[in-house]
């Protein structure tokens, strides 16, 4: 399946309202909202020592650029505070949890919620942030353009299709375009629960303006954040499923 149309996501507003009451139907597309820094973000990190746990407290401390550690804590407050109003609980008291890994079983698969059916996904990089929610498996992930050098050596990583195409293009359109297939990729690959030890060769997106279809049940769309990033959505559009040897399905309790 594939669809031509970018997704559009909601500016979250800073007061963490407009919380997640109604998901999409299971394999529709996910309900996205975004983060700005500066923007929305600013407003939202005001809420992080009331809100966020010490363990996200102490990875944000972690961030040497300031930049990296504002856009962090403002999706993190964001999540928790959209998770909060969605599931009438206090955004400080959601309970997290790991999924298995599709690997290895081990606990550091998709992130969930306990005891919910609902499936989330974040993202974030240099000042844009993107969360996602949906009824079925889920992932997001944004990317920025980088510096043409750096497209051209990353290209080698992509699919044997996707690299053929990538090169094939003229210097200057490549950046863009392997910023988007490195986002559908990795909005694919969270959505698998694996990320990226699961290898980003194994999997055929596409390059062009509009994604590949699938891979398999998969649903992969473009998401329209503006210019200098580029992002995408992937989300499961049907029940369980193996791919290979890597199964999915909705979040488990601990």
């Amino acid at each position: 399946m594939t669809t031509e149309t970018a997704l559009h996501p909601e500016e979250l507003s800073p007061l963490g309202h407009a919380g997640p009451p109604a998901l999409p139907a299971p394999g529709g597309a996910p309900r996205l909202w975004a983060v700005r820094v500066p923007g929305n973000g600013s407003a939202l990190a005001a809420n992080a020592p009331s809100v966020l746990d010490d363990s996200e407290l102490r990875r944000a401390a972690a961030f040497r650029r300031d930049s990296d550690r504002d856009i962090y804590v403002a999706v993190h407050v964001g999540l928790r505070l959209l998770l909060g109003s969605g599931l009438g609980m206090n955004p400080a008291e959601v309970p997290f949890i790991r999924e298995d890994c599709p690997l290895c079983g081990g606990p550091h698969g998709r992130p969930a919620v306990r005891g919910t059916p609902l499936h989330f996904s974040i993202t974030h990089t240099h000042g844009l942030g993107l969360l996602a929610f949906a009824a079925t498996p889920v992932g997001v992930d944004a990317e920025t353009v980088p510096a043409a050098v750096d497209a051209d050596e990353a290209g080698l990583l992509l699919h044997p299709r996707e690299a053929d195409e990538l090169a094939a293009l003229r210097a200057e359109r490549r950046p863009a375009a392997f910023a988007r297939t490195w986002a559908r990729k990795e909005a694919y690959l969270k959505g698998l629960g694996t990320g990226l030890a699961r290898s980003s060769s194994a999997d055929y997106v596409g390059t062009g303006r509009a994604p590949a279809a699938g891979p398999g049940n998969w649903l992969i769309s473009d998401v329209a954040v503006g210019d200098g990033h580029a992002a995408a959505a992937a989300v499961l559009t049907g029940g369980r499923r193996t791919t290979d040897s890597y199964k999915t399905g909705g979040p488990r309790p601990a």
